[in-house]
C-alpha cells in the first residue's frame, strides 16, 4: 500500500499535474479534496470532465466518474456486493476506494487518454428496435455507422502515418521551402514575360514553346511506355525460359523415374501428411487452444495486486504438495506386474518422441529446401539483371563451352597477327633511327660544304624564310576576316542603338513624369506616417492602462469567486459534520438498543472488544506454537531421513528390477538361439 501510495505522489508531484504533495499531505487530504484530485486527473485523461465538483451534486459526480471509468475498463475488484461498496465509496471519497484508482489511473495515462479520445466517436448509440422500423431513422442509422467505420479507417492511417517517422515540423518546413521556391518561380516567370513582351511574335514563339514542351512530354511518356514494354517482354521471356526449364526438368525426372519409385514417393508424402493431420497438428492445435483459453481466463480476471499474487504462489504451493503425496502413495502402492508394461510404455513414448522429432526435422528440411529454391531463383533473377542471361544448364552449357572454344581459337590467330604487326613495327621504327642518322650525317656535310664556301646557315635561313612568308601569308588571311567581321558587327550594333533610343524615347517622358510624381507622394506618405505614429503611440498608452486596469479587476473578482466557493464548500462540510454529530447523539441517547448499535461509538467499542479477544487468541497460539517448535522439527528431521531411506530403497529396487529385465531378455535369446 505504502509503495502505491508512494507511486501516486511521484506522478502528481510531475507534469501536468504539479501538486508538490508529500506523504503526509497526500495523507491527510479529505473526502472532497480527494474527489477533486480524482476528477483532476479524469479531467487530463478527458477534458470534458475537467470540472469544478463543487458545482455540482454528489450523485451527478459519482454518475459522470462511474460513466468514464466504465468506457475506460476500469474493473473494481471484489465481487457484486464490493461493486454496490465501491460505488458508496466514490460518492464518499473513501481513501480505500480512491487511492486503486488513481494508482490505475497514473500507471496508463497515455493509453487512456487515447481510449477516451477514441470512445467519443467509437462508442455505438444504441437505438430501439421500433425506431429503426422507420426507413429514415434506419438511413441515419447506417450512415452512422459507416461514418464510424470511415473514422476507424481514419484512424488507424493516421497512427501509421505517426510510426512512419514524419513529423509536422518536417511538413511545415517543406511546405515553407515549396512556397519559397514557388514565389521565386512566379518572379521569374513576371520576369521572362516582361523580357519577351519586348521581342516581335512573342505570342507566335510561346506558342510553339508550348508545343515543342508538349511534344517532349508525349516523346518522353512513349519512351517511357517503350521502357515498360521492353521490361514487360523482358519479364515474360524470363518467365517462359523458367517455364522451359522446369519442363525440361520434369522430362528428365519422368525419363529417369520409374512407377514404383513414383508410387514408393507418393505413399511417403501420403503417410507423412497423414500423420501431421490425424496426430501432429491436432496435438499443437489443442495446446494453441489451451493457451488461449487460459490467456483469455486470465485477461477477464480484475487487475491483480501483490497481495493476490502471494495467496495464488500459496495455493500453487499447496497444490505442488499434494501432487508430491499422490505420487509417494502411488509408488508405495506399486506393483511388480506393472513393471513390463511400465517398460513398454516408456518405448513407446521414446519411439512417439523420435517420430515427433524426425517430423519436425523432415518439416524444417522441407522449408529450408523451399526456401533454397527461391533463394536460387532470386540469385538467376540477379545474375540475368547483371549479365543479361540465364544460368545455364546441360546442352545449352556444352553449346556454351563449345562457342568459348571456336572464340579461344580467333582470339589465338588475332593474337599472332598482332604478334607479327609488333614485329614489322619494330622494323619500321629501326627503319626510322637510321633514316634519321643519315639525315643528320648529310646535314653536317652540307654545313661542312657550306662553310669551305663562306656562305654557312644559307640552307637553315632559307628555311627560316619560308616558314616565316608562309606565317606571315595565314595572318595576312585572318587580319582581313576579323576585320570584315568587326566592320558588320559594328554597322549591327548601331542599328540595334538606333532603334533601342527611338524606341525607349516616349517611355524616358513618361519615365520623368512619374519619377516627379513619385517625389510628391513620398513626401505626402512620410507626413501622414509621422501623424500616424504620433496617434497610434497615444492610444497605444491608452490601451496599456485600460488593460492593467481590467487585468487587476479580474484578478479581484477571480480571488472573490474562490473565497466565496472555499467559504461555501466549509459551510457544506461544516453543515455535514453537524448533521453527523446529531445522528451519533440522537443514536447514543436512543433507548432503542438497536439504534445504539448503530452509533458509532458503539461500533468502535465493539470492535475494540473483538481486537482484544483476536489478541488473546494469537497469543495463546503463539504459546502453543513455542512449546510444540522443538518437537515439530525433531519430527521433519525424522521424515526428511526417512524420506532418504525410501528414496535409497527405490533406487535399489529400480536397479535390481533392470537386472531381472536384462537376464530375462539374455535368457530368451538364448533359448531362441537353442531353438534353431
Amino acid at each position: 500500500m505504502s509503495d502505491q501510495i508512494q507511486f501516486i505522489v511521484e506522478k502528481l508531484n510531475q507534469e501536468p499535474f504539479r501538486k508538490n504533495y508529500n506523504l503526509i499531505t497526500f495523507d491527510s487530504l479529505e473526502s472532497m479534496q480527494l474527489l477533486q484530485l480524482l476528477n483532476d486527473v479524469l479531467g487530463e485523461i478527458d477534458p470534458k470532465h475537467a470540472v469544478d465538483i463543487r458545482e455540482e451534486l454528489p450523485e451527478q459526480t459519482a454518475k459522470r466518474m462511474l460513466g468514464l471509468l466504465g468506457i475506460l475498463k476500469y474493473k473494481p475488484p471484489g465481487s457484486i456486493s464490493d461493486l454496490s461498496a465501491f460505488r458508496q465509496g466514490l460518492v464518499t471519497g473513501s481513501k480505500p476506494v480512491i487511492h486503486p484508482v488513481l494508482h490505475w489511473l497514473l500507471q496508463r495515462t497515455n493509453e487512456l487518454k487515447k481510449r477516451a479520445y477514441l470512445a467519443r466517436f467509437l462508442v455505438k448509440l444504441e437505438v430501439p428496435a421500433e425506431f429503426l422500423q422507420d426507413d429514415t431513422v434506419a438511413d441515419i442509422n447506417k450512415q452512422y455507422e459507416e461514418l464510424m467505420e470511415a473514422f476507424k479507417n481514419l484512424h488507424k492511417e493516421c497512427e501509421q502515418l505517426k510510426t512512419s517517422g514524419l513529423s509536422a515540423a518536417e511538413i511545415r518546413r517543406d511546405i515553407n521551402a515549396m512556397e519559397e521556391e514557388k514565389d521565386q518561380l512566379i518572379k521569374r516567370v513576371e520576369r521572362l514575360k516582361k523580357r519577351v513582351e519586348t521581342v516581335q511574335n512573342h505570342q507566335r514563339m510561346l506558342e510553339i514553346a508550348r508545343q515543342l514542351r508538349l511534344e517532349k512530354e508525349r516523346e518522353e511518356s512513349l519512351a517511357q511506355q517503350k521502357q515498360e514494354q521492353k521490361n514487360q517482354l523482358f519479364h515474360a521471356e524470363q518467365r517462359l525460359q523458367r517455364a522451359q526449364l522446369q519442363l525440361k526438368e520434369m522430362h528428365h525426372a519422368v525419363v529417369d523415374s520409374k512407377p514404383e519409385s513414383l508410387m514408393k514417393k507418393l505413399e511417403e508424402e501420403i503417410n507423412f501428411n497423414s500423420y501431421l493431420v490425424t496426430e501432429k497438428i491436432p496435438r499443437e492445435l489443442e495446446s494453441k487452444k489451451n493457451s488461449t483459453y487460459f490467456l483469455q481466463k486470465v485477461v477477464a480476471e480484475p487487475a491483480m495486486s501483490q497481495s493476490d499474487l502471494n495467496v495464488l504462489e500459496i495455493k500453487i504451493n499447496e497444490v505442488n504438495a499434494q501432487m508430491n503425496q499422490l505420487i509417494e502413495k502411488r509408488m508405495m502402492k506399486y506393483e511388480p506386474i506393472d513393471s513390463k508394461f511400465s517398460m513398454y510404455r516408456q518405448q513407446a513414448s521414446i519411439i512417439s518422441r523420435k517420430k515427433e522429432a524426425k517430423a519436425e526435422e523432415l518439416q524444417a528440411a522441407k522449408e529450408e529446401m523451399s526456401s533454397t529454391e527461391r533463394q536460387m531463383l532470386q540469385k538467376t533473377n540477379q545474375a540475368h539483371e547483371l549479365e543479361g542471361s540465364e544460368v545455364l544448364k546441360g546442352d545449352e552449357f556444352k553449346h556454351y563451352v563449345n562457342k568459348l572454344r571456336s572464340k579461344n581459337t580467333f582470339y589465338k590467330k588475332k593474337r599472332l597477327e598482332i604478334a607479327e604487326i609488333t614485329a614489322e613495327y619494330g622494323v619500321l621504327q629501326r627503319t626510322e633511327e637510321l633514316l634519321k642518322q643519315r639525315h643528320e650525317a648529310i646535314q653536317q656535310q652540307l654545313q661542312a660544304i657550306e662553310d669551305k664556301k663562306g656562305i654557312s646557315g644559307y640552307s637553315y635561313t632559307q628555311e627560316e624564310l619560308e616558314r616565316v612568308s608562309a606565317v606571315k601569308s595565314e595572318m595576312d588571311e585572318m587580319k582581313g576576316r576579323t576585320l570584315d567581321n568587326m566592320s558588320e558587327m559594328v554597322k549591327k550594333l548601331n542599328t540595334m542603338v538606333a532603334e533601342k533610343k527611338a524606341s525607349l524615347a516616349p517611355v524616358i517622358k513618361e519615365l520623368r513624369q512619374l519619377r516627379q510624381k513619385c517625389q510628391e507622394l513620398t513626401q505626402e506618405c512620410d507626413e501622414k506616417k509621422i501623424q500616424y505614429d504620433s496617434c497610434a503611440a497615444g492610444l497605444e498608452s491608452n490601451r496599456s492602462t485600460l488593460e492593467q486596469e481590467v487585468k487587476g479587476l479580474l484578478e479581484e473578482c477571480v480571488q472573490e469567486e474562490s473565497n466565496y466557493r472555499y467559504i461555501n464548500c466549509m459551510k457544506t462540510n461544516l453543515e455535514i459534520q453537524l448533521q453527523r454529530a446529531k445522528e451519533e447523539v440522537k443514536a447514543y441517547v436512543s433507548p432503542d438498543p438497536q439504534e445504539r448499535r448503530k452509533a458509532i461509538r458503539e461500533q468502535y467499542t465493539r470492535m475494540i472488544l473483538e481486537q482484544e479477544n483476536l489478541g488473546k487468541k494469537l497469543r495463546e497460539k503463539q504459546k502453543v506454537v513455542r512449546e510444540s517448535h522443538g518437537p515439530n522439527m525433531k519430527q521433519i528431521k525424522m521424515w526428511q531421513d526417512f524420506e532418504r531411506l525410501m528414496e535409497c530403497k527405490r533406487e535399489c529396487f529400480l536397479k535390481q528390477q533392470n537386472q531381472t529385465a536384462i537376464g530375462q531378455v539374455i535368457q530368451e535369446g538364448g533359448k531362441d538361439r537353442l531353438v534353431l
